[in-house]
């Protein structure tokens, strides 16, 4: 189904608009992952909670909750960059962890995402990614833009959080960190930091510092502006890529 669908044309609704996976396509590699989730009890308890909230006419974003997963096959994972949940602004979420539509204004956590980008390998900001901050070139490129939580609604942060999404998510890290290839993993923040554990650092590189949030990126003790984890993920790519 995946292959029918051209995965850089965002949906022409800005919010979710069915609870039924069906409607949510993802990369082969993905599929029998996601279908073992929601087939579980704690998958089925998800879904519904979506069918409530929509029946109650919340606004829910974004409208594919599972793109990453779209854009990014397991198989064509190099990278992964771990976020929390869904921008809860209205056009904002893609289903891509610190993405934003073309158009849509950049976060302040996208912005300083860019910042370091161009401070470390001197990419100009802000036009990369052209256009806008949408960064739908980095999954197709191998960055599997991964929220922990997939859903949110309009103007309530979190507030999908601890529904389910995350047994989800966790299993796709562990996909990747049990799989043949080694990978970067980004993680910024304590709450991405807080799935270090089901990473292997023999096999993977791991890179932490605070989140690119204003509120931490350039404090203490690993501030997220001058981290170098651009140049470091680069540099360790080139080194596996040659077999080194």
């Amino acid at each position: 189904m995946s292959d029918l669908i051209d995965p850089t044309i965002q949906p022409a609704a800005d919010q979710l608009q069915s609870a039924d996976p069906a409607d949510w396509p993802v990369a082969d590699g993905w599929q029998a992952l996601v279908d073992e989730f929601f087939a579980a009890p704690a998958g089925g308890r998800l879904l519904e909670f979506l069918r409530q909230r929509l029946q109650a006419g919340a606004t829910v974003f974004p409208p594919q909750p599972l793109r990453a997963l779209l854009l990014t096959p397991p198989e064509e994972v190099r990278v992964v960059i771990l976020g929390q949940d869904p921008y809860h602004g209205r056009g904002q979420a893609e289903g891509l962890a610190f993405s934003v539509a073309s158009g849509v204004p950049l976060p302040p956590s996208l912005r300083n995402i860019f910042k370091e980008l161009q401070r470390d390998l001197g990419t100009p900001f802000p036009t990369f990614p052209s256009p806008g901050g949408s960064l739908v070139r980095w999954a197709q490129r191998g960055v599997l833009l991964l929220n922990t939580c997939l859903t949110v609604e309009e103007g309530q942060p979190a507030s999908h959080a601890g529904r389910g999404w995350e047994l989800l998510t966790d299993a796709v890290i562990r996909h990747v960190a049990q799989g043949p290839r080694p990978v970067v993993f980004m993680l910024w923040g304590g709450h991405a930091q807080s799935k270090r554990s089901m990473i292997d650092a023999s096999r993977h590189l791991v890179l932490v510092s605070n989140h690119p949030s204003p509120l931490s990126a350039l404090r203490p003790p690993l501030p997220f502006i001058g981290c170098g984890h651009f140049s470091q993920a680069r540099a360790w790519r080139d080194q596996h890529a040659s077999g080194g």
